[in-house]
């Protein structure tokens, strides 16, 4: 009789560190074909909870939980038996005996050993370094640390000036601290930025209220009678008091283990690998931030870890193909609201390079590009604008040449001209990389579409991992999607973009019927990712404009706006903000003229009456925005919303009061509109005007909704647009009485909020509409859809909840302290800010003439 087969003893994987590259590891592993039940995996880990995303650790600042930043699926160890054990770290290793002693005691045996065990926070050893209120940025139980000490600090200081360091005091900032940055490097993102990017970014993140010190490091921490931080000294002799800092001055390779059993170690720091990621011991392999590359690198980055997470997997299940010799790590991000973007050889260090540089400080926008000889693209930075980071990194990873001229590509685009975004998108050829960090490659992406029938982009990145690390890569993900569906002529998704796939209106709905009043909420029920430029400040609006939340400087809203809301003011060219009060219908007392005039005369501001009917002020700071808004409310004046995606303006001419021509009141009605719909948040700002007479002196159909008097009342138009793409308003009723006007407009502004895209004014809205104007006529005015309903009461929510943004502010100390120049000498201004004399008021110095006010 033959005696049974014996099954062979599976392989004994001791896996050390469970983070984000060791889960990647075990997937890695366990995709492999072949591998079922050839592995006994055991799993030490140092935290007390399972492998979760770094990349996005900023976000548990803002409600995001543990279990949402989880990167192991629940049923994923059960299902292949792995032995995880939590918060037992590993503490040595015995290579001749091949076992891993824990902290418990526990003695694990090995057959293969994989070494994920990262990085730790490096802290300078000044004086107070460990003082009670002193933080690292590394894990979920940092955050939860610096959330608490958070909760009873004004002032917070982050040393490093880093990528790490600029997300942890964009974090600080975020929980309301008075923050600055100090970085003993000449300028912010040294490594990643040259000196002109890393001026612009330092120049947007101060007009943000951060303080910034460079050329300069962390003397020491001061502490008050109870131990705790009071100050922090800098080793330029400066320094100012804080309540709280957060070291994050880089990280060192966590090495300590194969120091101490004998594996080779690199000068300063890191495991020494081969191609293979395997130690000098053939049973020992290393891998992420703690191993030091064949190229002499320790990457810090997660992309390189998941590279090398793949290489060894893929050498221990004995597949002979894949070297890890080095990889990519440009990097994109949003930096404080800033985006940033650095990838190739963003220096210009390869022979022969040359550069193409764009820089527009009105506009904050610097990018640069640099070529090789043959015009081939070697690397970039991008500051302000990275829209085409996602198309060039690529090309720039594969060095080839671009499709269009650089100039072009760093140029603004005239509007609706389609860029050169697309054209490079449609030039990688299918090897090139699209997502680093799974190394997915554009063939395999349209390969999903095209053969594993992938419709939409969460199935593509299902099926590939595509965007789903670092998420930099989406735009890019979801062009070369749409291209493939269009091309098989496969309807595509209209989502708001690459984190929601409904669009504005239908999130509009949403919010509106489940009562949905943050942005947390709505990702969590609704989205995916983090949210970004494109869905918060349309989200922040639509949550604005139903009325159901906070001051738009509380808490999460403030987060979520654009630049110009963040102080209530329209950023100018110089660093300076304009002050516009609202003037209803441009009726305007004495008194009223003779307060703005002495405020502007008091202030040295820049006055100009605008094509609104109003009067701007131009020139003030920061700090210096509620000095001068305290006098106009007190005056009673209100916020004229020349900062938002709101009503501006309801222009008017005299009409019959004054004028022989008129035949309607048009200042009273002007005045009542726009008291009426001040503050109405909208998918971009609305303009309006009301005419006395035929003779349309207030130019009512240019705006977005315009009234001109008739002997028998009033005629409305609606969907009018000046500027670079003229449109005259169409006439959607004729001397129709006040009130029928008054609904017919309250419908039609709300129609317009809840189905228009977002930044679309009314005339594309209308002209996009389903049956066009007769559409929207059946809608607002024979209620065709039996919503005008919900449209009035909606009209009356913003009616009956309508409060001054700027008094508001005012009567709150907390959201005063944003206004400062700079967080460590409130009062001081910003000495970058500077203005010379012009026809008897002040202008912008140009370069050549700064500093001489």
């Amino acid at each position: 009789m033959t005696p049974p087969l014996s099954t062979p003893a599976p392989h004994r994987l001791v896996l050390v560190g469970h983070g984000m590259v060791g889960q990647r590891f075990l997937e890695a592993l366990h995709e492999r074909t072949g591998t079922a039940g050839r592995f006994a995996v055991t799993v030490l880990a140092e935290e007390p909870r399972p492998a979760y995303d770094r990349v996005h650790l900023t976000s548990a600042f803002s409600g995001t939980t543990a279990e949402e930043l989880s990167l192991c699926p629940p049923d994923f160890l059960t299902t292949h038996g792995i032995d995880l054990r939590l918060g037992d770290p590993a503490v040595a290793v015995d290579r001749p005996a091949r076992t891993v002693t824990t902290a418990s005691g526990a003695r694990v045996p090995y057959d293969t050993l994989v070494l994920a065990t990262g990085s730790y926070p490096f802290v300078p050893p000044v004086p107070g370094h460990d003082a009670d209120g002193c933080h690292v940025y590394r894990t979920l139980e940092d955050v939860a640390a610096i959330r608490a000490d958070a909760a009873r600090a004004r002032t917070g200081a982050v040393i490093g000036g880093g990528l790490l360091g600029l997300e942890a005091a964009g974090a600080l900032r975020a929980l309301g601290l008075d923050t600055h940055v100090v970085e003993f490097a000449p300028r912010l993102m040294a490594l990643q930025l040259d000196d002109a990017g890393g001026a612009l970014l330092r120049r947007k993140i101060e007009d943000l209220g951060v303080a910034v010190h460079t050329g300069a490091g962390a003397q020491a921490v001061g502490t008050g009678p109870d131990g705790r931080v009071s100050a922090l000294t800098l080793s330029d002799g400066t320094g100012f008091p804080t309540d709280l800092v957060v070291f994050s001055a880089g990280v060192r390779p966590q090495d300590r283990l194969a120091r101490d059993c004998g594996l080779p170690v690199g000068e300063r720091g890191g495991i020494v690998v081969d191609a293979r990621c395997r130690t000098a011991d053939p049973h020992v392999f290393a891998i992420g931030e703690c191993a030091l590359a064949v190229d002499g690198r320790v990457y810090g980055l997660v992309a390189p870890g998941y590279a090398m997470a793949e290489t060894a997997a893929r050498a221990i299940t004995g597949d002979a193909s894949g070297e890890f010799t080095g990889a990519d790590t440009s990097t994109q991000l949003k930096l404080l609201g800033v985006g940033v973007a650095s990838f190739g050889d963003a220096h210009g260090t390869t022979e022969g390079a040359l550069d193409v540089t764009y820089a527009n400080s009105r506009a904050g926008v610097y990018k640069k590009l640099t070529l090789g000889p043959d015009g081939s693209l070697l690397g970039g930075i991008l500051i302000g604008d990275t829209d085409d980071y996602a198309t060039l990194r690529p090309l720039a990873v594969n060095g080839a040449p671009l499709p269009v001229p650089a100039e072009q590509l760093l140029l603004p685009r005239p509007a609706g001209s389609p860029g050169g975004g697309g054209a490079c998108a449609a030039a990688l050829p299918d090897e090139a990389v699209v997502c680093s960090c799974h190394n997915v490659t554009k063939g395999t992406i349209r390969a999903a579409v095209g053969e594993h029938r992938c419709t939409t982009v969460p199935a593509v990145k299902k099926c590939t991992k595509a965007g789903t690390g670092c998420g930099s890569c989406e735009k890019l993900l979801t062009s070369i999607v749409t291209d493939e569906l269009a091309a098989a002529g496969t309807p595509v998704s209209r989502g708001l973009c690459e984190h929601f796939t409904h669009t504005r209106a239908e999130l509009y709905e949403i919010i509106r019927v489940k009562g949905i009043t943050t942005f947390a909420r709505l990702l969590a029920e609704h989205g995916t990712g983090q949210g970004c430029a494109v869905c918060k400040p349309a989200v922040a609006s639509i949550l604005a404009g139903l009325g159901d939340t906070s001051h738009i400087l509380d808490g999460e809203q403030a987060a979520l706006q654009d630049t110009n809301d963040h102080f209530l003011a329209n950023l100018q060219r110089n660093g300076s903000y304009s002050v516009v009060p609202r003037v209803p219908g441009g009726e305007i007392t004495p008194d009223g003229l003779i307060t703005i005039g002495a405020i502007a005369r008091d202030f040295g501001l820049y006055t100009k009456i605008t094509g609104g009917q109003r009067i701007d002020m131009f020139g003030a700071t920061v700090d210096q925005l509620p000095e001068i808004w305290r006098r106009l409310v007190d005056a009673g004046f209100e916020s004229g919303h020349a900062y938002g995606k709101s009503l501006r303006t309801v222009k008017s001419c005299v009409g019959q009061t004054w004028c022989r021509f008129g035949v309607q009141d048009s200042v009273a009605l002007a005045i009542e509109l726009e008291l009426r719909y001040r503050g109405l948040r909208s998918p971009h700002k609305i303009k309006a005007a009301v005419s006395g007479c035929a003779r349309e002196c207030a130019e009512a159909r240019s705006k977005d909704f315009g009234v001109i008097a008739t002997a028998q009342g009033w005629n409305l138009y609606v969907g009018g647009n000046g500027g670079a793409t003229p449109r005259h308003a169409d006439l959607l009723l004729q001397d129709t009485d006040r009130d029928t006007l008054i609904r017919t407009i309250d419908r039609f502004l709300m129609f317009y909020i809840r189905t228009a895209d977002r930044l679309e004014r009314t005339a594309p809205w209308v002209e996009r509409l389903e049956g066009g104007l007769d559409h929207l006529r059946a809608v607002v005015v024979d209620d065709a859809l039996g919503i005008a309903g919900e449209l009035d009461e909606l009209m009356a929510r913003h009616i009956g909840g309508y409060e001054d943004e700027w008094a508001a502010t005012l009567a709150d100390p907390d959201r005063l302290r944003r206004f400062v120049s700079f967080v460590n000498a409130p009062g001081t201004p910003d000495p970058s800010v500077s203005f010379v004399p012009e026809r008897d008021q002040i202008r912008p110095a140009r370069p050549e003439e700064v500093g001489t006010r």
